[in-house]
């Protein structure tokens, strides 16, 4: 079953709107929590058209610890909240991954 990106993106949201300060998640990690484990890329573009609002979209990387493209401001966001990048511009997931009970898959 396709997702509707209608349905998925109040989910995604929410999700969003809970990653804690200076704690990141991942499109793949959002994806599972809202029920489609292999739609991190539709999370990626419900994020990218994320209204400009309170929501910490700064707080959502890739599965590598990648920064969004297309969001200079992200690094310096995430800076101000503490998360230090690794040489290479990435989050280092295992130090700053909000890590909480993913349902099972």
């Amino acid at each position: 079953m396709s997702p509707s990106v209608e349905g998925l993106r109040g989910a995604v949201y929410d999700i969003v709107s809970q990653i804690p300060y200076g704690r990141v998640l991942t499109y793949g990690g959002i994806a599972l929590l809202v029920g489609y484990p292999n739609h991190s890329r539709l999370v990626g573009r419900i994020m990218r058209e994320a209204p400009d609002s309170e929501l910490p979209c700064h707080r959502v990387v890739s599965s590598t610890g990648r920064l969004a493209p297309h969001f200079p401001a992200q690094a310096d966001l995430l800076a101000k909240e503490g998360v230090r990048l690794s040489a290479s511009g990435r989050v280092p997931l295992m130090k700053y991954l909000w890590r909480l009970d993913f349902p099972q898959a």
